[in-house]
Protein backbone atom coordinates (compact mmCIF):
# COMPACT_ATOMS: atom_id res chain seq x y z
CA UNK A 1 0.00 0.00 0.00
CA UNK A 2 1.33 3.41 -0.68
CA UNK A 3 -1.44 5.81 0.69
CA UNK A 4 -1.76 7.48 3.83
CA UNK A 5 -3.20 5.48 6.68
CA UNK A 6 -6.72 6.03 7.90
CA UNK A 7 -8.19 7.73 10.97
CA UNK A 8 -9.34 6.17 13.43
CA UNK A 9 -13.17 7.19 11.99
CA UNK A 10 -12.30 5.92 8.65
CA UNK A 11 -11.03 2.67 9.94
CA UNK A 12 -14.17 2.58 11.63
CA UNK A 13 -15.96 3.18 8.77
CA UNK A 14 -14.31 0.72 6.76
CA UNK A 15 -15.03 -1.75 9.54
CA UNK A 16 -18.71 -0.81 9.39
CA UNK A 17 -18.65 -1.62 5.58
CA UNK A 18 -16.76 -4.71 5.94
CA UNK A 19 -19.75 -6.23 8.21
CA UNK A 20 -22.24 -5.10 6.37
CA UNK A 21 -21.67 -6.28 3.03
CA UNK A 22 -23.33 -10.16 2.69
CA UNK A 23 -22.82 -10.94 -0.58
CA UNK A 24 -18.73 -10.82 0.05
CA UNK A 25 -19.30 -13.08 3.31
CA UNK A 26 -21.25 -15.21 0.75
CA UNK A 27 -17.59 -15.60 -1.41
CA UNK A 28 -15.47 -15.14 0.98
CA UNK A 29 -14.00 -12.02 0.42
CA UNK A 30 -11.61 -11.15 2.86
CA UNK A 31 -9.97 -7.79 3.45
CA UNK A 32 -6.18 -7.53 3.70
CA UNK A 33 -4.56 -4.55 4.22
CA UNK A 34 -6.33 -0.86 3.44
CA UNK A 35 -4.83 2.97 3.09
CA UNK A 36 -6.40 5.84 2.07
CA UNK A 37 -7.41 5.63 -1.93
CA UNK A 38 -5.98 1.85 -1.91
CA UNK A 39 -7.62 -1.68 -0.96
CA UNK A 40 -6.03 -5.36 -0.82
CA UNK A 41 -8.48 -7.84 -0.63
CA UNK A 42 -8.29 -11.93 -1.07
CA UNK A 43 -10.22 -15.27 -1.94
CA UNK A 44 -9.61 -18.67 -1.12
CA UNK A 45 -10.22 -20.96 -3.91
CA UNK A 46 -12.85 -23.60 -3.27
CA UNK A 47 -14.56 -25.48 -5.94
CA UNK A 48 -17.64 -23.65 -5.25
CA UNK A 49 -16.31 -20.61 -7.11
CA UNK A 50 -14.86 -22.60 -9.84
CA UNK A 51 -16.99 -23.27 -13.39
CA UNK A 52 -17.20 -26.35 -15.05
CA UNK A 53 -13.58 -26.37 -16.47
CA UNK A 54 -12.22 -26.47 -13.05
CA UNK A 55 -10.90 -22.38 -13.21
CA UNK A 56 -12.08 -20.02 -10.66
CA UNK A 57 -15.41 -18.36 -12.60
CA UNK A 58 -14.92 -15.23 -14.27
CA UNK A 59 -17.98 -13.78 -12.27
CA UNK A 60 -16.28 -14.73 -8.61
CA UNK A 61 -12.88 -12.41 -9.93
CA UNK A 62 -15.03 -10.03 -10.88
CA UNK A 63 -16.68 -9.32 -7.79
CA UNK A 64 -13.42 -9.48 -5.60
CA UNK A 65 -12.23 -6.60 -7.84
CA UNK A 66 -15.33 -4.62 -7.48
CA UNK A 67 -15.46 -5.12 -3.56
CA UNK A 68 -11.52 -4.21 -3.84
CA UNK A 69 -12.55 -1.11 -5.57
CA UNK A 70 -15.35 -0.08 -3.54
CA UNK A 71 -13.30 -0.42 -0.21
CA UNK A 72 -10.51 2.13 -2.08
CA UNK A 73 -12.69 4.96 -2.72
CA UNK A 74 -14.43 4.21 0.34
CA UNK A 75 -11.35 5.57 2.10
CA UNK A 76 -11.65 8.94 0.38
CA UNK A 77 -15.62 9.63 0.98
CA UNK A 78 -17.34 11.98 3.12
CA UNK A 79 -19.36 10.34 6.21
CA UNK A 80 -21.82 9.92 4.61
CA UNK A 81 -21.07 9.80 0.76
CA UNK A 82 -21.75 6.75 -1.09
CA UNK A 83 -20.97 5.71 -4.83
CA UNK A 84 -21.82 2.95 -6.81
CA UNK A 85 -20.44 0.95 -9.96
CA UNK A 86 -21.08 3.01 -13.48
CA UNK A 87 -18.44 0.12 -15.45
CA UNK A 88 -16.34 -2.50 -14.91
CA UNK A 89 -13.68 -3.67 -17.81
CA UNK A 90 -11.94 -7.35 -16.62
CA UNK A 91 -9.08 -8.63 -18.77
CA UNK A 92 -8.29 -12.31 -17.48
CA UNK A 93 -5.02 -12.74 -18.09
CA UNK A 94 -4.37 -16.50 -16.55
CA UNK A 95 -6.88 -18.67 -15.26
CA UNK A 96 -7.05 -19.37 -11.47
CA UNK A 97 -7.20 -23.10 -9.96
CA UNK A 98 -6.46 -22.88 -6.35
CA UNK A 99 -4.50 -20.98 -3.39
CA UNK A 100 -5.55 -17.31 -2.67
CA UNK A 101 -6.43 -14.82 -4.81
CA UNK A 102 -5.54 -11.01 -3.77
CA UNK A 103 -7.45 -7.84 -5.76
CA UNK A 104 -5.47 -4.50 -5.30
CA UNK A 105 -7.11 -1.98 -5.96
CA UNK A 106 -6.11 1.67 -6.57
CA UNK A 107 -7.93 5.07 -7.25
CA UNK A 108 -6.66 6.51 -10.29
CA UNK A 109 -8.86 10.12 -9.88
CA UNK A 110 -11.26 11.17 -7.75
CA UNK A 111 -13.49 13.50 -9.14
CA UNK A 112 -16.01 15.63 -7.70
CA UNK A 113 -18.66 13.15 -8.66
CA UNK A 114 -16.81 10.10 -10.58
CA UNK A 115 -13.45 7.90 -9.19
CA UNK A 116 -11.50 5.82 -11.51
CA UNK A 117 -10.05 3.07 -10.08
CA UNK A 118 -7.60 0.55 -11.49
CA UNK A 119 -7.21 -3.26 -9.95
CA UNK A 120 -4.65 -6.43 -10.62
CA UNK A 121 -5.61 -9.57 -9.48
CA UNK A 122 -2.48 -11.91 -8.46
CA UNK A 123 -2.27 -15.50 -7.72
CA UNK A 124 -0.98 -16.90 -4.77
CA UNK A 125 2.70 -16.77 -6.08
CA UNK A 126 2.57 -13.50 -7.16
CA UNK A 127 1.84 -14.00 -10.97
CA UNK A 128 -0.68 -10.97 -12.46
CA UNK A 129 -3.65 -12.87 -13.10
CA UNK A 130 -6.39 -10.03 -14.25
CA UNK A 131 -6.41 -6.45 -14.10
CA UNK A 132 -9.25 -4.14 -14.86
CA UNK A 133 -10.14 -0.65 -15.11
CA UNK A 134 -14.25 1.16 -13.48
CA UNK A 135 -16.12 4.18 -12.95
CA UNK A 136 -17.81 4.80 -10.03
CA UNK A 137 -20.54 7.47 -9.26
CA UNK A 138 -21.08 9.27 -6.18
CA UNK A 139 -24.76 9.08 -5.28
Amino acid sequence: MSGKPLTAAQTQRIQKAVDKVPYAHLLGIELDDISEGFATLGLDIRKDLKQNHGVVHGGAIASLIDTAMAFAIITLLAPREKVTTVDLTVCYLRPLTKGRITARARVVRSGRRLFVVSADVFSDDGTLASTALSTYIKL
